[in-house]
Order: C-alpha cells, then structure tokens, then sequence
C-alpha cells in the first residue's frame, strides 16, 4: 500500500517527488516524507497525515535541490506519527521501504548490542541502521550486505550522504522500477508516479541493485556485481489516463470505464466467431490433455477466479479450483504437470500470487498468468500471460480490472470446451455471441446508477450489511461485500443463501439491510424462498435481479433490476 518515489536530475526534487507521491495517493496512505541532498547535506522533513500536511512543511523548512526521495506510508510496524514516518536513517544515509523485515526483532537485538539506538518501532528503521551498519564507502556492496541479512520482503530507495546526486534501490517480492526520462531518472514503486515525465521504465527483478546518476543515467547490477542488461520497457498507458477526467472519484471512473476495458480485452482475443489465443502465444490444442485447472490469486482476482470456475466446469467439464494465495503454498498443494496452475493479479506484483506461481513452477506444472500490467514480475516468469487491457486502475477497490479478469476466464472456458470435444465450433460461436451481447449490455447495467444513489443514501449509516446469493451470484456476493467494506468501512458478510438457516440467520434482525443477488433465474425460486426467511426475521431486502424475473412485491423493499441475459453471463451485469 505504500508508494516510493526518487529523483535525480536538473529538476527541483521536491516537486517531482510530491508530484509522485500525489499520484501515488491512491494506495492509502496515513504518513508522507522526504529527503534531499540539499545546501551539500543530507535533509529530511515528513510527517503524519495527508501530502498538504508535508507540503506546509515543506514550505516552512524548504529544501532546495535535485536528488531525493519520498514515500507515502501505511503503517505495519509501528502507529502513525511523525517519527515512524519514512524516510529513515542516519547521518550517514536516508532509506525509504515498501514491505515487511520479518526478523527486524532479532536484526534489532543484534543492532542495539552493537551501540545503536532506536527512536521508533518500525521494522524500516532497523533496515536502515543494518544498511549503515555494512556501509564502508561502497553503496552497492553495502546494500548486498545488508539484503543478505533481512528476511521478508523489501522494496528500498537509499541516499548515501556521500554521493550526492545518486539514488540507489533495490528490492524482494515488493515492485520497484527505474524511469529514463530526458538527462534525468526516477526510481518509482509504481509507474503512474512519473508517467507525467517518462513512460520508459526497467523492470527491476528481484535482487537487482539499480543506481541513478546526478545526470540521469541508470546502471543496474545483480547481488553479485555483474552488470545487467535490460529491455527498456514502455508503459502501456500515459498520465491521461491516470486522470479523473471529470468524475468525481477514480473509482466512479473506473466502474463507468468497465464496457471499455471488456471490449478492449475480450475483442481482440475473437477470430471468425471464436475464442483464438494465438497471439498470447497458446497454440491450438494446448488444452486438450489439461486434466485439472488450478486458479489461484487474493481478494477481488479470487471472486474472479470463482466466476472462471463455475464457467470452465459447466462447460469444459474440467476440474477447476480457486486458492487464495496466502494460503495455496502453505498447504502442500496437490500438483502434477497434468495441471495448468492459473493465477490472477491486476498488478501483476501481489506477493502471494507470486510465491504460488513460483512454488508451481518448481513443481513442473504449467502456468498461466492473467494480469492488467506489462512487464510485471508474474507477466514476465509465468509460462503464458493473457493481458487484460483495461489501463490504470488507480482507485483502491478494484473494479474494471475485475470484470476484464472474468471476461478472459469466460473466452479461456470456451477455449478449453472446444479442445476437450466437449462442444463444438457452432456451440462455441454461440457462447462467444453470448459473451459479446453480455459486454454490450454492461452500458444499459451502468444506467441503475440513479437507483444505486438513492439505496446508498438509505443505507450509509447502517452498522451491518448482509449479501445473499446462489450458484454464480455467490461469487457477486463477496465481491460486493469487500468493496462495502473497503469503501465504506460498514461491517458485511457474504453467505450462500442456502446457508442461513445454518446459524447465521440469527444475526439478521429488525431493518437489517439484505442485499440479494439473484440473477441466476434457474435458481430464482430457491433464492427467493431465502429472502422470505430474511423478511420474517424484519431484515430490509435489497433484490438485484432479471428485468423479467416476476418477483412478487412482498419479497423486497428495494429492487434493482438488469438487462435479461443468460443465467451463464449474468454474473458479468451482476457486479
């Protein structure tokens, strides 16, 4: 959730570096700060709270100059106030980090015998004093000492107080890039904190040392010293589109741009009427001897995930699972190179989704990767990436990026179908012409936002929020549940609708607020006899159902309803 930002070139530092760290905003953020190698010293200035809190600092204490770094931070270790704020350092050196030391505890133990103090409880400021504690005039060979003691994961921006002008970084399973811009260079954790000066960037791998010259220039060494050479990459989008662009909120935005994306993603991938993956470099028959589809992926991409299964297995009649991937690896998964091993991340760069990927692929099992950002770390070791084009998501509740990830999920089920025999290519047009009606209707599903208006005025002081659904709307249900959770900070819980009368029913209780998904019209009776139960225990029923669906009126108090489509598509209008 934190963002780093560094600079070096002909620029004054501290506005490119809160111009970054603005833009990185959108990833929460409770404390902001940066050093500069200002007036021949090393200075330092943050604080807890909002960017305009270290603006006001900033114009109070200024600090004039052309190499820096900044961060925004999320605190893990340590509340939120000015001292815990990054950067951290000594006079030696100023450290910014994203992630976790796992053994700082004993890293500090270790420290503090040897005559360091510590002002804080954060796990950065203990990387920062065993950085100095390894630095004997040589930055890169500090920076290997001291990686090879930390445990966890890291990704750092490092000032030397001797070396003016140059910005170092390194990183483990956290995102770091290099920019190249004009005589200048950035060190970024995000490439949308320096699209408005660059969009050519290196893909730090993990254990890379990359070092920014006073005059731009970018130099990138292993662990072991020997000079990389990288592909210069180039980002998919520019800073337009990182932008409101008249909206109210980037998430507002980012659910109004969903048809876009679906378009963008799905169309390409459609060859004479059917699913084609060539592109993506899937040969035909790829599939065929696949015996078991394993997805794995956190959060948002796993309810993708869930969609994907109940698709693929209708269909294809393959097995298909979804692992969170915080827990897949630890297990001891089942896996065989029978297998595809399908993981999921917009980012491309969740840390658990990478660890499985790895753990598969130590395994022998082929992988395949789906993720919104090019280069990417999980894009670039996958066996196979589909990239889902669906531009920057800046908001922090993930929208687009998850109907873009069902949207592939659907075309790869089709896919398969066709390959096991299980239908063919006229049945398979027929499913493709399906899917594209269902894109097409995302714009008429996107006109229920009046009636969204006025339910959200109704319930934005509730204490609870239940969600209810069967079949593919169960899938909807938790994701609606986390983005409630995420946006409004409102308690939910998302329950099969089959499943309350086994205890949970008893947390509904008078003016609950029940949201219940039933698109699913095959399974509308059954769905609906639950909602009875939840009306007789006083809860107030939200139904999002069919246009057609005849529901009587005692069965909610409000209703949305969607465009008709076939219940296997339905899940598309539902989120």
């Amino acid at each position: 959730m934190c963002g780093i930002v560094g600079y070096s070139g002909a620029k004054d530092a501290v506005c490119v570096l809160l111009e970054g760290l603005g833009a990185l905003e959108y990833r929460g953020y409770d404390s902001a700060g940066v050093s500069v190698f200002s007036e021949s010293s090393l200075k330092t200035v943050k604080s807890a709270g909002r960017l305009a809190v270290l603006s006001e600092r900033l114009a109070s204490h200024p600090l004039p100059g052309s190499c820096g770094i900044g961060h925004t931070r999320w605190a893990t270790h340590g509340v939120p106030s000015d001292v815990n704020a990054h950067p951290h350092g000594t006079k030696r050196l100023s450290l910014v980090h994203n992630g976790i030391i796992e053994n700082y505890a004993e890293l500090k133990n270790e420290l503090s015998a040897k005559g360091y103090t510590f002002e804080t409880q954060t796990d950065t400021e203990v990387a920062a004093k065993v950085l100095d504690s390894c630095y004997h005039g040589d930055p890169i060979a500090a920076i290997r000492e001291a990686c090879a003691k930390m445990e966890g994961s890291y990704a750092f921006g490092i000032l030397f107080a001797d070396r003016p002008g140059e910005v170092y970084g390194t990183r483990l399973n956290s995102p770091l890039l290099a920019a190249v811009g004009d005589g200048e260079g950035f060190l970024a954790s995000d490439i949308s904190a320096v699209l408005q000066y660059t969009k050519r960037y290196y893909a730090l791998e993990h254990g890379e040392i990359v070092k920014i010259a006073p005059d731009g220039s970018i130099s990138i060494r292993t662990m072991d010293g020997a000079p990389v050479q990288k592909e210069l990459l180039t980002a998919q989008w520019d800073v337009e589109q990182a932008q409101k662009n008249g909206y109210e909120h980037f998430m507002r935005k980012e659910i109004f741009e969903q048809p876009t994306a679906l378009y963008n993603t799905v169309h390409p991938r459609i060859i004479k009427g059917l699913p084609d993956f060539s592109h993506d470099g899937i040969a035909p028959g790829f599939f065929k001897d696949i015996t078991r589809i394993q997805m794995v992926a956190c959060g948002t991409a796993s309810y993708a995930g869930f969609i994907g299964k109940n698709v693929i297995e209708k269909l294809a009649r393959v097995p298909a699972e979804v692992d969170i991937a915080s827990e897949f690896r630890y297990r001891d998964p089942i896996l065989d190179p029978t297998q595809l091993v399908v993981v999921i991340s917009q980012s491309g760069e969740t840390a658990d989704t990478l660890a499985a990927l790895r753990l598969a692929k130590k395994q022998g099992v082929k992988t395949l990767a789906i993720v919104n950002v090019a280069g990417s770390t999980i894009a670039r070791e996958a066996d196979i990436v589909l990239y889902t084009y669906a531009g920057p998501e800046i908001a922090v509740a993930s929208t687009k990026a998850y109907s873009v990830q069902t949207g592939v999920l659907y075309l790869l089920a089709i896919r398969i179908a066709m390959e096991k025999g299980r239908i063919d290519a006229a049945q398979a047009a027929g499913y493709v012409d399906g899917l594209l009606k269902a894109i097409e209707k995302t714009n008429d599903a996107l006109k229920t936002d009046e009636k969204a208006r006025e339910l959200s005025s109704i319930l934005k002081n509730v204490e609870d929020l239940f969600f209810i659904g069967r079949g593919a709307d169960f899938p909807l249900c938790r994701e609606g549940s986390l983005k409630l959770k995420e946006i409004s900070y409102i308690h939910s819980e998302a329950y099969e609708a089959g499943e309350l009368k086994h205890g949970t029913i008893s947390l509904i209780t008078d003016g609950v607020p029940v949201v219940a998904i039933a698109t699913q019209s095959s399974l509308l009776p059954k769905t609906v006899s639950n909602i009875k139960e939840t009306r007789a225990r006083g809860a107030q029923v939200i139904l999002i159902c069919k246009e057609s669906d005849e529901i009587g009126d005692d069965v909610y108090d409000h209703i949305i309803r969607l465009p008709d489509l076939d219940d296997l598509f339905a899940p598309i209008l539902g989120v």
